[in-house]
């Protein structure tokens, strides 16, 4: 996971960011994080296996590009304490994905071309949705996605998600720019570079104990704890 479902409580109940300047600054380190993973993923994957599988990221890319601007305007044009129980929302069936992940990733749905293209679209805007609005990569849907419809390989799935991810942050900031949102990034851009370090270091450092704890265990426990953060959120948008 890319972390960043986990970054959004944190950077508003350790740092204090609204919550619109919060996805922003999310999104930003998601972005230096993302292409990290993708380098890093570069020296033990062969990248040739992965572009292989081009024209399925394009098809999601379609629509998590189409996805990604409508979050940005819908983000914007509401009022905070609603965006924030909706965010609340999305994090709660993340969570629940990430719980049951495992009981759903073996399969693979049997259907024609046709569906899949037609799926994988719809399912790219969602998941453009998601990002932009989270501030989030879109691992956590893309990966489901790409071994549900499409069958491919998890590891593969992992350096494919990094592929769609990179251009649906980019124009997920670009969109949050255009809509006055460019001075949180400048503002904070220190926080913003070490806050992607951090993320960065921990990746690496967590690797390290990839096969020293339950990969089942830990999810459930994450997702746990997600869904006691989406709950906080919700509960203290009321109390506000």
């Amino acid at each position: 996971l890319g972390g960043a479902e986990f970054r959004l409580p944190i950077l508003l109940y350790v740092f204090h960011f609204t919550i619109l300047s919060a996805i922003v600054v999310n999104l930003s380190v998601s972005f230096f994080t993302v292409v990290f993973s993708f380098i890093f993923r570069g020296m033990v994957l062969d990248f040739s296996v992965v572009f292989s599988y081009i024209l399925i990221a394009v098809n999601i890319l379609v629509g998590s590009l189409l996805g990604s601007y409508l979050g940005v305007n819908f983000a914007t044009s509401i009022k905070q304490n609603l965006l924030k129980k909706i965010v609340a929302i999305i994090l709660i069936l993340i969570a629940l994905l990430l719980i049951f992940h495992q009981s759903i990733h073996h399969y693979t749905i049997d259907i024609s071309e046709f569906y899949k293209i037609t799926l994988g679209l719809f399912l790219g805007l969602i998941i453009g949705i998601v990002s932009s609005m989270l501030g989030v990569a879109g691992g956590e849907l893309i990966i489901p996605t790409l071994t549900l419809v499409y069958g491919i390989d998890i590891k593969i799935a992992g350096s494919l998600s990094l592929l769609i991810s990179i251009p649906t942050i980019i124009l997920g900031l670009y969109k949050y720019s255009k809509k006055g949102q460019s001075e949180i990034i400048k503002s904070e851009k220190t926080f913003i570079v070490f806050m992607a370090l951090g993320s960065i270091i921990g990746s690496f450092t967590g690797s390290l104990f990839l096969y020293r704890f339950s990969s089942e265990t830990l999810r459930i426990f994450l997702g746990v704890i997600l869904i006691i953060s989406a709950l906080k959120m919700i509960f203290m948008s009321k109390k506000n």
